[in-house]
């Protein structure tokens, strides 16, 4: 194999094979090294896509048990196998990263298995076991992402205490289940193993859920959270988490009342935001520059303090999304073959796959009102639409944020049915520069839930039809 490339990606999660099937597909020659034996990072692997798995299989379960008999579908003897449900995952799992792989051959893309080290700007030396290979390449892109993090003197075992991938992969239902961290992968874990049986309590340092949402919708979220069987303590500072005989004892006091409260679980889940992963990658020895919380700085161009080597996805600023990274992962590709890439930080969607899904693009209100930008507010309830409704699926409400002089969408905010994928249609709004007035004038397909977006956008001018 021949050992000089245009491009060598260190990382094959999300960004880095993108990065390098986009580069391929611009003549550059070029190389991935990934470390995991599998392609497709954390997210394919051990992350979003097992656990939108999970999601799926426990909400069609949870329904079955609890929905189906009143909408006149009737049976007795259900059951739940957990290993299928597993064994379900794991193959999703396999097959989409055996398609990497085709996607690699089909495009010219060398796979090396093992860890990448930088040596010099431009060489690498990729680990396999005792093995030791060099590689030379005229750029070179770390696309290594990241890894759970923890609290002070908190040790993840992924047995009892365990990180998100120790989360989907649970041999049995625990009878308790205390998730520490009131984030999307927390809430999502949670809505799993409640919906097969676990009672689950979230500790949150905050006074809310999901920070940084838009804080009407992660009230109302809360709300149905709650009713859905999730407790809830807020306000919780966890100090110790140790294992106790065959159980978990977590210790945590209320920031307000500084009242302590011990409480034993089966499992505990540690979901308190992730870490870049840039271990052993001999940044301060190649003068790669890294910020307060560790991530590698770059340019706008995503170059790092070494304008050969480039940086992108969760090892720099910016949202720890796979989206995200891919984005980043063609932009890259694009500027090293001469051309102009880009990423717009201003429309990267965000989503919580529970049920119902949460979704947003954009500016909150908290942001708009920090930043003194006057605008306009429509909104309307999944309630008043017919699909909603003749689907029993009735949470939640869309909001639109426009700006009170131009009319320009700011900001769109979700809870409901479907609106992981309904949020697509405002992000392609927002790039277009488009107005609510444009949203309200397209007309929609009806019965559909996306319907409640245009009554939504006729809301920010006070006409809608429906409610």
């Amino acid at each position: 194999m021949e050992d000089n490339f245009d491009v060598i990606i260190i990382g094959g999660g999300p960004g880095g094979y993108v990065c390098a099937i986009r580069a391929a597909q611009l003549g550059l020659k070029t190389a991935c090294i990934e470390s995991r034996g599998t392609l497709g990072g954390t997210c394919l692997n051990v992350g979003c896509i097992p656990s939108k798995s999970l999601l799926k299989l426990s909400e069609s379960f949870h329904k079955a048990q609890k929905d189906f008999n009143s909408q006149g579908i009737e049976f007795t003897g259900l059951k739940l196998n957990l290993d299928k449900m597993m064994m379900n995952k794991n193959k999703s799992v396999q097959v989409l990263t055996k398609g990497i792989e085709f996607l690699f051959k089909k495009n010219n893309v060398t796979y090396i298995k093992g860890k990448g080290v930088l040596f010099s700007k431009n060489d690498v030396i990729v680990y396999e076991g005792e093995k030791k290979t060099s590689y030379k390449a005229k750029n070179i892109v770390i696309a290594t992402g990241s890894a759970p993090s923890s609290l002070p003197g908190i040790e993840i075992n992924e047995e009892n205490i365990v990180s998100s991938t120790g989360a989907l992969a649970l041999k049995e239902i625990p009878k308790k289940f205390i998730v520490i961290g009131g984030g999307y992968i927390g809430l999502e874990m949670g809505s799993v193993w409640s919906r097969l049986g676990s009672e689950v309590t979230v500790l949150e340092y905050l006074d809310h859920i999901t920070p940084g949402m838009d804080k009407e919708v992660s009230a109302e979220f809360l709300k149905i959270l709650t009713k859905q069987g999730i407790k809830f303590k807020l306000n919780s500072k966890v100090t110790s988490v140790v294992k106790k005989d065959n159980q978990v004892e977590i210790t945590f006091t209320n920031n307000q009342t500084s009242e302590k409260e011990i409480v034993l679980a089966d499992k505990v889940l540690v979901s308190v935001g992730r870490k870049p992963y840039t271990e052993g990658l001999n940044l301060t020895k190649m003068g790669i520059k890294k910020d307060a919380q560790g991530k590698i700085e770059v340019n706008k161009k995503l170059q790092t303090s070494v304008n050969n080597i480039y940086a992108l996805g969760d090892v720099i600023k910016g949202p720890m999304l796979a989206h995200k990274a891919e984005e980043e992962g063609i932009a890259v590709a694009e500027i090293i073959a001469g051309q102009a890439g880009h990423v717009n930080y201003d429309i990267i969607p965000g989503v919580v796959y529970t049920s119902p899904e949460v979704a947003a693009v954009g500016k909150t209100e908290e942001q708009l009102k920090s930043e003194k930008i006057s605008y306009k507010v429509g909104k309307f309830p999944f309630l008043a639409n017919s699909r909603a409704k003749v689907n029993n699926e009735t949470d939640g409400f869309v909001k639109i944020l426009a700006d009170s002089k131009t009319d320009r969408v700011l900001g769109v905010h979700m809870i409901g049915p479907h609106t992981g994928d309904m949020i697509a249609e405002m992000a392609l709004a927002m790039e277009f520069g488009a107005s609510a007035e444009d949203i309200a004038r397209t007309c929609h397909a009806h019965p559909t839930h996306t319907e409640a977006v245009k009554e939504a956008a006729l809301a920010v001018d006070k006409r809608a039809i429906h409610f």
